[in-house]
């Protein structure tokens, strides 16, 4: 008899997502998202995204039984997100999972959201080569990270972003050249036609004297504000198909050009990109031109599985299922600014004290 089938919960922000693996082997999964009820807002608004949880939990986890053709019965453990990400959020994905694995009398198992990105990648192309580098680029993070095995041991932070990540000057510049939320497929759909070197955008802390693996994006988001100020000042259209390509490819640059020389530094020949902004074209086509180019495996999941899911949470609770790992204790609770340091979660719940 093989592993038990783990249940994945994710509800860190505008995405309620559960998933089914076993073995490694995605089985089904099913997503909601919130996002359409916050683009009015241009950003996640915390209490509606709570809310949707509420309202998706159970009909996601249903819908991704029917898909797996389980039942309730069939999941032997239950893993969920337990951080970082937004509080009321993680709670909702809290209660429900405890509630299910208590219910069912099976562990449960506490996930950091970003090792949830670096093992979805397994669900498409088998286990992560020990060691790897990976590149976790979405709204939030931007990080490189050198992974070995990933239920078992510490991951090394390489170099993080100082400020903005990679996804979060994608979303406010879309802003300001007047795109949609959220900014990153929408930059992505519009730089398709756009001249690339339109907009000489800075490519920043990759000086010789910067930290080699850090990223910062505070400073591109800024100068593209300027430059669509200033051709607001020249009067006439705003060229944002040029600006969104420039943009893009500075982003792209920067992420591709760290990314490879950590794996070359480090002797590492496997790449692996995950994170919401893996799934944009130009980081992907440029990713892999220069990997190619250093003679080094790249590996990118499928665009489903990029962005926020249950089933990435799962492939953790598959992992620590299979290489013995504690259970999360009865008191588990959430940490919104987890640091990330194992797969495993299980920030606790502190006692209070009380005056006699």
């Amino acid at each position: 008899m093989g592993s038990p089938v783990v249940l994945g919960i994710e509800s860190s922000c505008d995405e309620t997502g559960a998933g089914l693996v076993r073995d490694g082997r995605l089985l089904g999964h099913a997503l909601a998202s919130s996002m359409d009820e916050h683009a009015r807002f241009g950003g996640v608004v915390p209490e509606i995204a709570a809310r949707a949880h509420v309202h998706a939990f159970t009909p996601v986890v249903r819908q991704a039984l029917d898909s797996a053709g389980l039942s309730m019965r069939d999941i032997g453990a239950v893993a969920l997100t337990t951080g970082p990400g937004l509080s009321g959020a993680l709670q909702v994905g809290l209660a429900g999972a405890k509630g299910l694995a208590y219910a069912l009398g099976v562990p449960l198992y506490g996930v950091h959201h970003l090792a949830g990105h670096v093992a979805a990648d397994t669900l498409e192309h088998g286990p992560l080569p020990d060691p790897c580098v990976v590149l976790i680029v979405s709204g939030g993070h931007t990080s490189l990270l050198l992974v070995r095995d990933l239920a078992r041991d510490p991951i090394v932070h390489l170099g993080d972003t100082v400020d903005d990540a990679a996804g979060e000057c994608f979303d406010k510049v879309a802003r300001v050249f007047g795109l949609p939320y959220p900014g990153g497929p929408a930059i992505d759909r519009v730089a398709r036609e756009g001249d690339r070197r339109a907009a000489a955008f800075p490519r920043p802390m990759t000086g010789a004297r910067d930290a080699p693996y850090s990223f910062s994006f505070s400073g591109l988001k800024t100068a593209a504000a300027r430059w669509a100020e200033q051709r607001r000042v020249e009067g006439g259209e705003l060229p944002v198909v040029d600006g969104a390509a420039s943009l893009q490819e500075a982003v792209a640059d920067v992420l591709t050009r760290k990314a490879v020389a950590a794996c070359r530094d480090h002797g590492v020949s496997t790449l692996v990109v995950v994170g919401g902004v893996a799934a944009n074209s130009r980081v992907r086509e440029l990713a892999e031109r220069r990997c190619r180019a250093a003679g080094i495996t790249l590996r990118v999941p499928p665009l489903k599985l990029c962005t926020d899911n249950g089933a990435m949470i799962a492939a953790v609770g598959d992992l620590l299922v299979r290489a013995g790992a504690e259970p999360a204790p009865p008191d588990v609770s959430i940490d919104p600014s987890a640091p990330l340091e194992y797969a495993a979660l299980h920030p606790g719940v502190r006692s209070v004290s009380r005056a006699a």
